[in-house]
């Protein structure tokens, strides 16, 4: 195996992650983008979620880490009334090579702004049809 031409996440210590980092490498034409998510990068996108402004912030980040990283988000409403920041739920998706600290981190930084910024999560909600036009 051929070292990719991009710097790698160091490993996790032993026991305390699940990601799945040493399988990842061994795969023959594995996807490693999760991989280029270094700690100062990580540090970087969720300093970035953090500070979102708006929906279309949101969804613009959404649709860069997909591309450059392959991480897709998961963003569901409650089936009943929400009436706070709970009842909107955020996940990453696993991903072989995604750190679990990772999968926590950017969904609490997304909810993060959304606290600053209730107007992203009104947008949201408006977006799944909650209070559009009767």
């Amino acid at each position: 195996m051929t070292a990719p031409p991009f710097p790698l996440r160091t490993e996790c210590p032993p026991g305390t992650c699940n990601c799945g980092r040493g399988a990842l490498l061994q795969a023959p034409g594995g996807d490693l983008r999760a991989l280029r998510l270094t700690r100062a990068e990580e540090k970087k996108l969720v300093e970035r979620l953090e500070n979102l402004s708006s929906l279309a912030d949101l969804r613009h980040m959404q649709a860069r880490m997909e591309q450059q990283l392959g991480l897709r988000l998961a963003i569901t409403l409650s089936p009943h009334e929400v009436r706070s920041l709970r009842g909107i739920a955020i996940g990453v998706l696993e991903q072989p090579g995604l750190c679990r600290k990772t999968r926590q981190a950017i969904p609490a930084a997304i909810k993060k702004s959304m606290d600053r910024h209730p107007a992203i999560a009104y947008a949201l909600l408006d977006e799944g049809g909650l209070f559009g036009a009767a």
